[in-house]
């Protein structure tokens, strides 16, 4: 009856989360066996969780790098590494939500933010509007995959297991559905006999070679410090800080300082300076410090505006766990999710079956609820088959945020389809069109992750 109710309210147009929460007040006023307190207790306990204090502020750091200049520094950095490429601005716009995703942790973030300049910027190159709006809805599922993420935030709290493991099994999955989608722009590129967007220039190639020569090197140079040479791991951090900023002043770098941002918190976390929550905090600090002070974009004006949509996008995230908290407890109270884990345990024990059926069911469902709710139903419902049947949870957690990330370039309910249709000045139905060739190399992606967890797992096995 309470699925009923569910469906009742989702077919009238209820938002999602008041039809979780309504759908469990309902039914409990007419079971009468617990009292109607029991969905305001349990909504509450639900978001009462240290984890889920990273949201806000991811959410926040997100804003500040959007409103600060931020997009237009890292689309200038990959256009000076890829641009001369043939299909140089494809490339580009993959390159850029590859950075930007460690920053943002949300796909529609990354749609909205990058996605404006570089729709604008390949249109006037004179690419089809549809191949500008393919290619960006693909890379900005980029954005949940590459740490930090949301939806691995949400996850690690409603399957308890560490938010930090989810961010480093991001990373290959995240290079590989990069790879793939720069594959896809160069066949397109070859098909259509498209040449590079800007003149090659050696000098600005070396530019940004160093750059991220500087990104990489820099986090080696600190643990060689503190492992062999035995330095103090937090003045050797703050002296290593010092030199960047030293470096990006010297040789006027496009984006060095916004580039480290993932590097800083992946650091930070996989070395134990400081949790998930506390890496959030300090996406802040650093994103404040570029923004007053070092690029000197930011005012406070612009800041009070992006604290109060920080707040309003906040609100909504929690509220639907909150709505999704007492209507997952309700599933397991009223016995559906072990009358599902039953059926599905009789129909197949073979793991790779229950991926393929989960997969599925996973992809429908994007297709219909916001990634945040999804996660809160789905986990308590096929988590613990998957812990059955043997897959690791850490495993399962990006199989599922990424089936929810795909989910949101379709249609009934894709936020990303509604954002670039609306960015791009497209149709709905054209907007659709111009992504379904793109579903190729992310359903790609999605098989080769979900049967090959070795490669989720190497990362996360080696720190964790």
């Amino acid at each position: 009856m309470l699925k009923i109710f569910f469906l009742l309210f989702m077919a009238g147009g209820v938002p999602v989360a008041i039809a979780m929460a309504g759908a469990s007040l309902v039914y409990i006023l007419l079971s009468e066996s617990l009292p109607p307190f029991v969905v305001i207790h349990r909504m509450v306990s639900g978001i009462d969780s240290f984890p889920l204090l990273a949201v806000p502020f991811f959410i926040l750091a997100g804003n500040l790098m959007n409103n600060a200049g931020i997009t237009t520094r890292i689309y200038n950095f990959a256009l000076a590494l890829v641009g001369w490429l043939k299909g140089g601005l494809g490339h580009v716009n993959v390159l850029g939500s590859v950075i930007f995703a460690g920053m943002s942790g949300t796909a529609i973030a990354d749609a909205a933010g990058l996605g404006t300049i570089e729709i604008k910027a390949m249109k006037e190159h004179g690419y089809s509007t549809e191949f500008a709006v393919g290619v960006t809805a693909a890379s900005a599922t980029l954005g949940p995959i590459i740490p930090p993420s949301l939806p691995f935030v949400i996850y690690g709290m409603m399957a308890n297991v560490s938010v930090g493991a989810l961010f480093l099994a991001g990373i290959l999955p995240g290079a590989l559905l990069a790879l793939l989608m720069m594959f896809t722009v160069g066949w397109y590129a070859h098909r259509n006999s498209w040449g590079g967007d800007v003149k090659f220039s050696s000098t600005r190639l070396f530019k940004a070679l160093c750059e991220l020569a500087v990104v990489i090197g820099w986090p080696l140079l600190l643990w060689v410090a503190v492992t062999k040479l035995g330095a103090p791991a937090q003045i050797t951090v703050f002296v290593g800080l010092a030199l960047l900023f030293v470096l990006d002043r010297i040789f006027a770098f496009e984006a060095l300082l916004p580039i480290m941002t993932p590097v800083l918190l992946i650091g930070g976390m996989s070395t134990g300076l400081f949790t998930p929550t506390e890496g959030a905090i300090a996406a802040c600090v650093w994103a404040m410090i570029l923004g007053f002070g070092w690029y000197r974009t930011l005012s406070w004006k612009m800041f009070v505006k992006v604290c109060l949509d920080t707040i309003e996008t906040t609100s909504t995230v929690l509220f639907i766990v909150a709505a999704a908290s007492i209507f997952g407890w309700m599933l397991t109270a009223t016995g559906v999710t072990t009358d599902i884990a039953s059926w599905v345990l009789g129909f197949t024990k073979e793991a790779w079956v229950f991926l393929l059926l989960a997969n599925l069911l996973m992809l429908f469902v994007g297709c219909f609820l916001e990634p945040t709710a999804a996660i809160t139903i789905l986990v308590p419902i096929l988590l613990p088959i998957a812990t059955q049947l043997g897959v690791d949870p850490i495993h399962f957690g990006l199989v599922m945020v990424l089936n929810l990330m795909i989910g949101l370039l379709h249609p009934p309910m894709g936020m990303v389809l509604f954002v670039l249709a609306r960015v791009a000045g497209l149709s709905f139905e054209r907007t659709t069109m111009a992504i379904l060739p793109w579903l190729v190399p992310l359903l790609l992606s999605l098989g080769i992750i979900t049967y090959m967890p070795k490669l989720v797992l190497w990362l996360p096995k080696m720190f964790f």
